[in-house]
């Protein structure tokens, strides 16, 4: 694969990152359970730091990381939706929105691995695939949790 379609990769990647970060922020911001709030906190510093090591590698493959990426990702509608959930500030509904986004995150990610690329960028890539997969499997049952609690 030339470096002008691994730039295009990582720059894919970045947007869904960027996304997930201002994500997780609006989430942390708009609702009140404390642990909900750290966690969130935390997730969003994590795709900040993704999006570092992704922008290194887009430099490193004679790229420029797109600074704005684009609106029309299915992970930025998902964002969409969340932060009208927020509205709402009904912690299972935002919980809900979370998973979809993360599940978003995790199939670009999946579909980032099928290219052809250099040992060391798909090693990265495929760790941060793994940390997507445990966001989206611990919102999902965070929110699984908050349907039996409001079940209940």
């Amino acid at each position: 694969m030339d470096n002008a379609k691994i730039v295009s990769v990582l720059n894919g990647l970045i947007e869904i990152s960027r996304d997930g970060a201002e994500g997780f922020r609006t989430c942390a911001e708009d609702v009140d359970d404390a642990a909900l709030k750290l966690y969130f906190r935390n997730r969003a510093e994590s795709c900040e730091k993704a999006i570092h090591e992704l922008n290194t590698e887009v430099r490193r493959h004679g790229g420029d990381p797109d600074p704005d990426g684009t609106l029309t990702g299915t992970l930025h509608r998902a964002w969409v939706n969340l932060k009208t959930a927020i509205i709402s500030q009904d912690n299972l509904t935002v919980l809900e929105e979370c998973e979809r986004g993360e599940a978003a995150a995790v199939v670009a990610y999946e579909n980032a691995l099928r290219e052809e690329l250099p040992g060391e960028l798909r090693a990265l890539i495929d760790t941060q695939l793994d940390g997507a997969k445990r966001n989206h499997d611990r919102v999902r049952q965070m929110r699984d949790t908050a349907r039996h609690s409001k079940a209940t």
